[in-house]
């Protein structure tokens, strides 16, 4: 009988060993992830002349060009831009192409590059060229 009892505190014990490795409080513990969706809620016209854009692609089937403000770009002025560019992956690839415009990331590296572009008026269209027909997004810029 003492040696139930020998296995039962041992077995006691290894599970509560086993459960305190499983989330507990210490400030070391897992990162957490968080992922947010930008949704426009009303047309923002962005103004030229030194203001930088956001273009991001990856690393899942996201791709996006926001503005100062964090909202996706729909409507621009005419005018010289820049924009910070992060490719996240390398299934994909960060295009863009309008009026006199046609530059794009490599869809086998990743990083992070700097674009200045002069926007004139029209149509602009940015994809990931081997996803095109799922992450793709159009803006317009004004005179």
């Amino acid at each position: 009988m003492p040696g139930r009892r020998l296995v039962a505190a041992t077995g006691l014990a290894l599970c509560a060993v086993a459960l305190a490795g499983c989330g507990g409080g210490s400030s070391n513990s897992a990162a957490t992830t968080t992922e947010t969706t930008t949704t426009p809620s009303t047309t923002t016209t962005t103004t030229a002349n030194g203001t930088t854009l956001a273009a991001s692609v990856g690393p899942g089937f996201t791709i996006s060009l926001t503005g100062p403000d964090g909202k996706a770009v729909e409507t621009l002025k005419a005018g010289t831009y820049t924009i910070d560019v992060d490719d996240q992956s390398e299934a994909h690839n960060f295009h863009l192409t309008g009026a006199g415009v046609d530059k794009s990331t490599t869809v086998s590296g990743t990083g992070k590059e700097t674009w200045t572009v002069t926007l004139e008026a029209g149509k602009y269209h940015y994809q990931c060229d081997p996803h095109a027909s799922e992450m793709n997004g159009d803006f317009e810029v004004t005179s």
